[in-house]
């Protein structure tokens, strides 16, 4: 082992992920986790290219096509006020994917503060972050982010900001368990015998040492948000008419279920789809950085 200043960069190269060789590696075994990365590109491709890939405009009505089933000119099918259902689906990939990075946004940088505080300075500030913490655990996820929603009004900006709320006490739980058993480690000592101001070890020691966790979480939460804002959506508490968003069009198909299952089944089959692939990708990536799972 090097001088004690040159600790924190063992300690690191040691908890670091794999290189990116050995991922592909470890993801070529894992062909069912191919196919969701697979599945997730593709949508995320779709929501980039958005403008250049959809046949129509969203939100356009297209004179005479109005509940057309599925057929050369719409693939998908049209909606009841005669919209392209596929040129929705692809938008809403853009507005549905923006929904899950947004509020995971908010809910990993939130949640980690406050972990990294409550599990660095323990005592009072622990036991005060994380009483307020376990209360916002008592409710379920969606009941807090309707709650919310309820005070700052229906809107797909505000469903964001609800649902990034409501899913930070789980974040800062894991962050102040990863927390603990960092702070306990030698080279955290070492620093601050070394004169290192708490700031500082806790950017440069604790929190690289304890963000995989994190990610893993962020990664399957992603999934989670976009079904959380989706259900909400779907109740009118998200994007309203005509964002082209999955929940909404869900919703908008609630009354045509028998006579246009199209409407319901295509927003209903990417959001099946998106949620499934980040969920194994999750699992794969817990698999990746976790060291007691590597083989």
């Amino acid at each position: 082992m090097t001088a004690v200043s040159g600790v924190p960069r063992v300690v690191l190269s040691v908890s670091a992920p794999r290189t990116s060789r050995e991922a592909l590696r470890h993801l070529r075994r894992r062909p069912v986790v191919l196919g969701a990365a697979l599945v997730l590109a593709s949508f995320v491709i779709l929501a980039l290219a958005a403008p250049v890939l959809a046949p129509y405009d969203p939100s356009v009505l297209i004179p005479g096509a109005v509940l057309h089933p599925p057929s050369r000119a719409f693939p998908l099918g049209t909606d009841e006020l005669g919209r392209d259902v596929l040129s929705r689906v692809i938008h809403g990939a853009r507005i549905s994917l923006r929904i899950g990075l947004v509020t995971i946004g908010i809910a990993v940088v939130l949640g980690t503060v406050i972990g990294l505080l409550a599990g660095f300075y323990a005592g009072l500030v622990d036991g005060v972050l994380m009483a307020v913490m376990e209360i916002l655990l008592a409710f379920p996820q969606i009941l807090l982010a309707m709650a919310i929603l309820a005070m700052l009004g229906p809107s797909l900006t505000n469903a964001m900001i609800a649902v990034g709320l409501s899913a930070v006490p789980v974040y800062a739980r894991t962050a102040r368990g990863a927390t603990l058993g960092v702070r306990a480690m030698d080279y955290v000592e070492a620093a601050r015998a070394m004169g290192a101001g708490d700031g500082r070890i806790l950017a440069r020691h604790v929190l690289p040492n304890m963000i995989s966790p994190i990610v893993v979480l962020a990664t399957a939460g992603v999934g989670i948000a976009i079904l959380i804002a989706a259900g909400l959506s779907y109740l009118g508490l998200g994007a309203q008419p005509p964002t082209p968003e999955w929940g909404a069009m869900l919703s908008g198909a609630r009354s045509y279920l028998r006579s246009a299952w199209w409407m319901a089944t295509y927003p209903g089959l990417a959001i099946t789809l998106v949620v499934i692939s980040l969920n194994l990708c999750g699992d794969w990536l817990r698999d990746l950085l976790d060291p007691r799972m590597r083989t």
